[in-house]
């Protein structure tokens, strides 16, 4: 009895933790792209190798890629830049970034 209080309590906190999240609205993250574009392509299409292109990215990775640079905990390759890009972005201008490049084809 006891594992399955754990079991819905465990269910409830994710979620909870889901319906938290703020969603995004890929015509706000558009508005807001212009800075990322200079890296990652006004198309989502990097034409730089060293950039990743962001297009038709999963949203939920890109939630949480621009999270962990935005919480310092992701290193290597352009983290110096990402961090700072990603330092004074909301959880939803992260939300609508991610709604925006996710629903690129």
């Amino acid at each position: 009895m006891k594992h399955i209080a754990y079991t819905f309590l465990g269910l409830a906190a994710l979620f909870g933790t889901n319906a938290a999240m703020a969603a995004g609205d890929a015509a706000a993250g558009q508005a807001k792209a212009a800075s990322c574009a200079a890296c990652h392509g006004a198309n989502g299409i990097a034409a730089v190798p060293v950039y990743p292109s962001l297009a038709g990215q999963n949203e939920a990775y890109l939630v949480s890629s621009m999270q962990a640079y935005k919480d310092n905990q992701r290193t290597g390759g352009m983290s110096a830049i990402m961090t700072g890009q990603a330092a004074n972005l909301s959880e939803q201008d992260i939300a609508d970034l991610a709604a925006f490049y996710a629903a690129m084809k």
